[in-house]
């Protein structure tokens, strides 16, 4: 097969498996979307999707999250990894969005970039999902799976995207990119053995 019949393959298979594909971070617009975001790093979206409802009660925007301190953000999100650092990126992230932007996310790459927490995958997700633009967040399933089809030689994660977005149409990539995250934790799980993992036998074994 070549790297052009494996992305088709890719994009057909993942179609049937997943016609539809909710964001797996539960939100209610682009604030809400991003403070999950911000806290699934190194973290499970499931353990993320147990604390947002109550940090989200009492600080669901940023004029609500910038009045609490600190150490009440981090009491609200002490189950999710790297709390302490998390809790003071919550924090400045919101007084910022509200010196820059009147307390209004932002729909640039580079004023989302600029917010404490908000890395490039996090910005992208946002651009993605919240208002539309095409985007291909990569994350260690996408990492991972794009190595293992062989549709890259990234060494990381931006490699990796540059790659993704060369060879599948923009039209699909705000869909095929939580498709592909939805194998992998189905089908492709890191600790699996790939018993499950019908693409990559499609695509490799005779």
């Amino acid at each position: 097969m070549t790297k052009k019949q494996r992305a088709e393959l890719v994009q057909t298979e993942l179609e049937k498996l997943y016609p539809t594909t909710p964001i797996p971070l539960d939100h209610t617009d682009p604030y809400t979307l991003m403070v999950a975001v911000a806290l699934s790093a190194q973290t499970t979206d499931k353990k993320v999707n147990q604390v947002t409802p109550d940090l989200f009660a009492v600080a669901g925007t940023p004029q609500r999250m910038a009045r609490l301190e600190e150490y009440e953000i981090k009491e609200l999100i002490k189950e999710i990894g790297l709390s302490n650092t998390k809790a003071k990126n919550l924090k400045r992230m919101a007084e910022l969005l509200l010196e820059r932007h009147n307390g209004i996310v932002p729909q640039t790459y580079e004023e989302l970039e600029a917010l404490p927490g908000v890395g490039h995958k996090t910005a992208s997700v946002v651009m993605s999902q919240a208002f539309g633009f095409p985007a291909f967040p990569v994350d260690t399933h996408i990492h991972r799976l794009m190595t293992q089809w062989k549709l890259t030689s990234g060494k990381n994660v931006v490699e990796t995207e540059k790659d993704a977005k060369a060879i599948f149409p923009k039209e699909v990539w705000n869909k095929l990119h939580l498709q592909i995250i939805y194998y992998g934790r189905e089908y492709s799980p890191a600790r699996g053995k790939g018993e499950k993992d019908i693409i990559t036998k499609m695509m490799f074994e005779k």
